[in-house]
């Protein structure tokens, strides 16, 4: 399910014209695919109550362990965070991104919607370790059965406050490669199955 950097990179995405200063951490397939018009409810599931964000009890643990870490270090203040030590991404906007559709927040973890089109959903977060970005895209990935068939991908680009930045994303890249990843992407994909057996079934 992770990709080369370059799957992210090599495509014409509208994040690429005002985020050049952030670096790409991660890219993944998500276990999610529909029709070309789908982007918008996977956003929905996303962030309708952000099941699928602590579905995990191992995913559970890590972010509590993670929020308390943050308490005890002051790693989250608000003056840690967007608007803030940072900026936020809406501020480099294109014009026309700036008016059209923000998109939702998420609930269970502190990401801010940025903008949100057909095939892109970007939402941000920072702290006094990083400015992250999530990027959601829309691409297409044609099978014989179905030419118009699409898949999510998501990509994570940071950029590190510093030194502490650095030492923070190296110390807990083990735990979102063996525990975060797998268990969010897998629930990923079972809640959109069950979105689409639902919806068929209405």
């Amino acid at each position: 399910m992770r990709l080369p950097r370059t799957a992210h990179t090599s495509r014409p995405w509208r994040i690429h014209e005002f985020a050049d200063d952030f670096q790409v951490e991660d890219v993944w397939a998500l276990p999610v695919t529909g029709g070309s018009d789908e982007l918008d409810r996977l956003v929905r599931q996303f962030t309708n109550d952000d099941r699928i964000a602590l579905s995990s009890p191992v995913v559970r643990v890590l972010f509590a362990i993670r929020w308390k870490l943050g308490a005890l270090l002051g790693l989250d203040k608000p003056d840690a965070g967007l608007n803030s030590r940072v900026g936020s991404l809406r501020e480099r906007l294109p014009e026309d991104l700036r008016a059209g559709t923000r998109g939702p927040d998420l609930r269970a973890v502190p990401f801010t919607s940025v903008y949100q089109t057909p095939q892109e959903w970007v939402a941000e977060s920072a702290n006094r370790t990083v400015h992250a970005v999530m990027h959601i895209s829309w691409v297409p990935d044609p099978t014989p059965d179905d030419p118009a068939r699409h898949r999510a991908r998501m990509a994570v680009l940071v950029k590190p406050n510093g030194l502490l930045g650095a030492v923070y994303m190296a110390g807990i890249k083990p735990f979102r490669y063996l525990g975060v990843y797998p268990k969010l992407l897998s629930s990923i994909g079972r809640e959109w199955e069950a979105g689409r057996t639902t919806k068929a079934t209405a």
